[in-house]
């Protein structure tokens, strides 16, 4: 069906795009602390260049969910590619050239611009997608990251000493290469035109839409998932690298960690038609709360590794599940405001977590950042558990909708 042959094609332009894009996040997340520890005055700002990414996000994410509704999707993909991640990551190599610190942020700066379109890869594939396919489109865009796993540690472990001349620099001329890769594939991207207001439609103020125990769930949910997830993992290659561990092993853990946040993909929303959205919720907090607490209990590559994977796939669960449950409550056309709000919001919480990381590290260590977490990750399943059970009769099962429909 010709229908069902371009819905696949762009659902797999998504997923290669996002994991191109993953490989640049990766590499920053897993690079970018260990280079601002070398160029930063204070080892206090190691990880504001990873903080800096995200106060790009922040500052990108709501305009380009507005500009998309204006020129489209494609268009708007295309912009964030070039101006982020092909422009981000030529100045954060020069940057590295020049040994200038302020100039790296800037360059982190741009590839959040990048993030900021990016995020609405899994968007796009709900857009691209009939009812039944929705959220398993989500979590195959997601699952782009599974080969962003490998490439990203790669990339910011083997490329580090490509260019003699610019040491640690070759990642993110990788990243700018790969940026435009993702601006070419772009091209082919056709989204439906969908998602403006019609005569005779109905458009709920964004306080009415707010207001809804599902909304609250559903960016709570995504937003303290994601900023503890970036919390922990910006601060783990500097931990690694107090207690001695090389480049090569902190590598690894963080291929494990992004296998752990992406591979999931493949069968979340199976998880979500079959369970109910709010049991994967609460899943993803029960394993955020064990790798919190596996991570004091040692500083081997073991204990690393174990945390690093339980974290991940918290995150995965989390992330995964607040979108589906966004998706649910908001139509066509308020879509673009809604799904706007619902990563500035996340990605401002992130904002502060990848900027603390830095700092909590510095001043109480590996073992007490990890526990801090702890009463924000209770909060999401609390939340949860109101949802799924004091709100039972009024909207439990306009959120169990989502799995129905996935059958």
């Amino acid at each position: 069906m010709e229908t069902s042959h371009l819905e696949k094609r762009n659902v797999a332009i998504l997923v290669i795009s996002q994991t191109l894009f993953m490989v640049a996040s990766i590499t920053v997340m897993t690079l970018s602390g260990v280079v601002g520890q070398q160029l930063s005055p204070d080892p206090g700002l190691a990880t504001l260049p990873i903080a800096m990414m995200m106060l790009g996000t922040v500052a990108s994410t709501l305009p380009a969910s507005l500009y998309m509704k204006r020129v489209g999707r494609r268009r708007g993909f295309i912009t964030g590619a070039s101006l982020g991640g092909v422009a981000g990551g030529v100045l954060s190599f020069t940057a590295i050239g020049l040994g200038s610190f302020w100039l790296f942020c800037a360059g982190n700066l741009l590839l959040g611009l990048y993030q900021g379109f990016a995020m609405y890869y899994r968007f796009a594939a709900a857009d691209v997608a009939s009812p039944t396919f929705r959220s398993r489109a989500i979590s195959f865009v997601m699952a782009g990251g599974v080969v962003a796993a490998f490439l990203g540690p790669w990339n910011a472990s083997a490329a580090s000493v490509w260019i003699a001349s610019v040491p640690l620099g070759g990642p993110y001329l990788v990243i700018a290469i790969l940026a435009l890769l993702a601006v070419l594939l772009l091209t082919f991207l056709r989204v439906p035109a969908s998602g403006e207001p019609q005569p005779g439609d109905v458009l709920r103020p964004l306080a009415a839409i707010a207001a809804q125990p599902i909304f609250v769930v559903a960016v709570l949910a995504g937003a303290v998932g994601y900023a503890v997830m970036i919390l922990v993992m910006t601060a783990t290659p500097l931990a690694m690298r107090a207690e001695g561990l090389g480049m090569s092993q902190v590598a690894v853990i963080m291929q494990w960690h992004a296998l752990g946040m992406f591979a999931p993909s493949f069968f979340t929303g199976s998880l979500i038609a079959r369970f109910g959205v709010t049991q994967v919720l609460l899943a993803g907090a029960m394993l955020l709360a064990a790798a919190a607490l596996i991570a004091p209990l040692g500083v081997t590559f073991t204990h690393f590794a174990v945390a690093l994977v339980l974290l991940g796939i918290g995150w995965n669960f989390l992330f995964i599940g607040g979108s589906a449950l966004l998706a649910s409550i908001h139509s066509e056309a308020e879509r673009g405001k809604v799904q706007g709000v619902n990563d500035l919001v996340i990605f401002s919480l992130v904002a502060v977590g990848s900027f603390m990381s830095g700092t909590l590290l510095h001043r109480i260590g590996w073992d007490a950042l990890n526990l801090t977490v702890l009463p924000f990750i209770l909060l999401v399943a609390l939340a949860t558990l109101w949802l799924k059970f004091g709100m039972r009769h009024d909207v439990a099962s306009e959120a169990t909708s989502i799995g129905n429909a996935e059958r």
